[in-house]
């Protein structure tokens, strides 16, 4: 054997083992990668509320009440004389004219309605007439409300009790408390994620994705519409590793 040959054999053989060396160490990084793209999918979807109760802000009171009369002008008179004792209470009460609100009154004549049962009514014409109170002062118009009566002593008719005269409270201040309750709910959904983590023996990892709830306003019940419960709920999904 000649030298030439001898040294072309042992570039082969180094060649050779450099190639299985390299082919074992892609193989061992492959292996690797695939464990960790596995862990990687591997997560946790949680979910986290943020409740409070505020104040309403804002109140709008509609105080319906009724006329009736065979004399059309006569009731046109009477509306304009009750909507006058009621404006005049509220400005005497403390509330500015701009809070307040007159709407047309709605009239019907049962003598031209289509359907009749044929009995004869009391009063030709009836009538329902609405004045609105819009007032950010909730509290104020709140005790109003209790002493409405002093009207219906002066002989104006309240229609209370359907859904066209119940009182309305509005929380609008929702753009000052979202980032605290938005914060809120994040920091519980990953309390919930890291008790989860420990119990599967698992490590925490980064978030996934995540979508927050739209914000909900609501009544915290019928005896006190005045307070307000606003809701959100953040979902957040965690990557989990071993």
């Amino acid at each position: 054997m000649t030298n030439i040959e001898g040294s072309t054999r042992f570039s082969a053989l180094i060649l050779g083992v450099a190639m299985i060396a390299g082919l074992a160490s892609l193989g061992y990084l492959l292996g690797n990668a695939l464990i960790q793209f596995k862990e990687y999918e591997r997560s946790v979807n949680v979910k986290g509320l943020s409740e409070r109760e505020y104040p309403a802000d804002v109140v709008i009171w509609p105080i319906v009440f009724a006329e009736a009369s065979n004399d059309l002008e006569q009731l046109y008179t009477s509306i304009e004389d009750s909507t006058g004792k009621i404006r005049q209470f509220l400005l005497d009460s403390g509330l500015e004219a701009s809070e307040v609100s007159v709407s047309l009154p709605a009239i019907t004549d049962k003598s031209a309605r289509e359907y009749d049962s044929g009995a004869r009514a009391e009063f030709r014409f009836t009538a329902n007439q609405t004045v609105t109170i819009y007032s950010s002062r909730v509290d104020q118009v709140r005790s109003l409300m209790a002493s409405l009566s002093e009207l219906g002593k002066q002989g104006i008719v309240f229609t209370g009790g359907n859904y066209q005269s119940r009182p309305e409270f509005l929380f609008t201040r929702l753009n000052e408390v979202k980032p605290e309750m938005i914060e809120e709910a994040t920091r519980e959904a990953r309390q919930v994620a890291e008790k989860f983590a420990e119990d599967s023996q698992s490590e925490l990892g980064k978030i996934k994705r995540a979508s927050q709830g739209q914000f909900s306003i609501t009544p915290r019940d019928t005896n006190n519409p005045h307070i307000m419960k606003v809701r959100v709920v953040s979902t957040i999904e965690y990557y989990l590793s071993d």
